[in-house]
């Protein structure tokens, strides 16, 4: 699984200890980014998108525990990984951190090298076929290495919005998902764009798969988009 680009949070009020997870994680591959306590944390979550988050327990303010609580109910948020970063070693507090939606629970002090370990392990249980991994759907393939999207080996032609919002339904399969939704997944919530914009999309992507594959992305009225093998 390839680490490149991979957007990690560290969200730590020690700087010393960011910046030693930073420099091991850089050297492994991943982007950094860092926040001192949990609102910071949060409008770089909205912001930026991290893939990841290692999440100090002992925060000043919100714990850590209670941070990943909030992002595990918001349902933008809830696929979160999260790995918890802690120096209590104590059964309890595992348990504690694991029951607020952690993925994974590392004590301090770590080795660069066993952070890196756990969070390459942690990714990818995390990751849905599609983002790195090309998905098939009725001989329409996304390939994500390429940024390729093929109709039975023969290639189509889709902008790069189109391609996002086909990856993220080809990821996210026989679900409904209202007009705000997919701005949030695809747009991303911090970009400001009229809902309707989403239409004018579906639209260009509709004609890109043509008559082979148009009718996998169906209306539902009343609600949005879904992305469907079966009849609507």
């Amino acid at each position: 699984m390839t680490t490149a680009g991979k957007k990690v949070l560290i969200v730590d009020d020690e700087a010393p200890i960011r910046e030693m997870i930073a420099v091991a994680l850089e050297m492994a591959g991943y982007q950094c980014m860092e926040a001192a306590n949990v609102q910071e944390a949060h409008s770089i979550v909205v912001d930026q998108r991290p893939d990841m988050i290692l999440l100090d327990w002992m925060l000043p303010g919100v714990s850590g525990v209670e941070f990943a609580r909030r992002l595990k109910r918001e349902e933008t948020t809830a696929e979160l990984p999260i790995i918890m970063l802690t120096a209590k070693g104590e059964e309890e507090n595992k348990v504690q951190g694991l029951e607020s939606g952690a993925d994974d629970y590392i004590t301090k002090p770590f080795s660069p090298r066993e952070l890196v370990a756990r969070l390459k392990a942690v990714l990818r249980r995390a990751t849905p076929p599609g983002v790195e991994e090309a998905i098939e759907v009725n001989g329409l393939i996304l390939d994500p290495i390429c940024h390729r999207v093929m109709s039975h080996d023969s290639p189509i032609d889709v902008g790069p919005t189109e391609y996002r919002l086909l990856q993220f339904f080809m990821t996210h399969q026989e679900r409904a998902y209202s007009r705000s939704q997919l701005l949030d997944q695809v747009w991303g919530g911090n970009v400001y764009v009229e809902e309707r914009t989403v239409d004018v999309h579906i639209r260009r992507l509709r004609k890109a798969l043509g008559t082979t594959h148009e009718h996998l992305i169906q209306t539902v009225r009343g609600t949005g988009y879904r992305f469907s093998t079966k009849a609507s």
